[in-house]
C-alpha cells in the first residue's frame, strides 16, 4: 500500500499484480508505503475502508482516491505458481516446487485448500469492487500503460516501473476438468475482470 498526502492518493497493493514493482518506483513521493508485513502490504479495499481510510481522512480533513490493479484470473493463478516456485521458497511450507500447475489449482479449488493454496481470491481482496465502499479506479494488469499514465498524471511525473520480483518460467496447463474447476470457483473474479473490459478502467 502507498500513501501519497498531497495528491490524496492510496494505491492499495493487489497481491501478485506488480505491487513489488509499483512500490520500489514510487516509495520516494509516497509518505508511507507498507512493504511488511504481508497482512498490512496488501491490505483489502475492506480493510481500507474499515480502517485505514477514516484515520488517512481525519487526519487530512479531505478524501483520499483509491486505485488498484486486477489480473486476468488464470494468468494471476499462474502468477502465484510460479513465484511459488522460486527455489528460496523451497524451504518453505508454500514451495510449489514438485507440483505441476494442475494439482496446484486442484489445491486452490478445494473446500480447505492446502496452505500452498490458501490465499484466496481477487474478488476477496478488491471487494466490492469499484463504486461506494470500495475503490475509485480499478485497472487490468493488461493495461499498465493505462494505470501508469493515471498516475503519472495525479502525481505529476514520469514513471518507470522496474523489472523485479521476477519468477521463472514454468508450464501452466491444465486438464478441462481441472480448468471447469477453477472458472467455477473464480467466477466473481472473472464477472469483476469483465466489467472492466468496456473501458481501460472503472471510477
Amino acid at each position: 500500500m502507498l500513501v501519497f498526502w498531497e495528491q490524496r492518493l492510496v494505491v492499495l497493493a493487489t497481491p501478485k499484480a506488480g505491487s513489488t514493482a509499483i512500490a520500489t518506483a514510487l516509495e520516494s513521493l509516497a509518505v508511507l508505503t507498507v512493504r511488511r508485513p504481508e497482512a498490512l502490504k496488501h491490505t483489502t479495499v475492506h480493510g481500507y475502508q474499515a480502517q485505514v481510510r477514516p484515520w488517512l481522512e481525519a487526519a487530512a480533513g479531505a478524501p483520499f482516491t483509491t486505485v488498484a490493479l486486477m489480473r486476468a484470473p488464470r494468468e494471476w493463478l499462474g502468477s502465484w505458481y510460479r513465484f511459488l516456485q522460486k527455489p528460496e521458497q523451497a524451504d518453505g511450507p508454500r514451495s510449489t516446487l514438485g507440483l505441476s500447475f494442475d494439482e496446484f489449482v486442484q489445491g486452490w479449488c478445494a473446500d480447505a485448500p492446502p496452505v500452498y493454496a490458501d490465499f484466496g481470491t481477487q474478488a476477496d481482496f478488491l471487494s466490492p469492487g469499484v463504486g461506494p465502499g470500495g475503490l475509485d479506479h480499478l485497472f487490468r494488469y493488461e493495461d499498465m500503460a493505462g494505470f501508469v499514465q493515471f498516475l503519472e498524471q495525479r502525481l505529476d511525473c514520469e514513471i518507470i516501473l522496474p523489472q523485479v520480483n521476477v519468477s521463472p518460467a514454468a508450464s501452466l496447463a491444465l486438464s478441462p476438468a481441472t480448468e471447469a474447476r477453477m472458472w467455477a470457483k473464480a467466477a466473481a473474479d472473472q464477472a469483476l475482470y469483465a466489467s472492466l473490459s468496456a473501458r481501460a478502467h472503472q471510477g
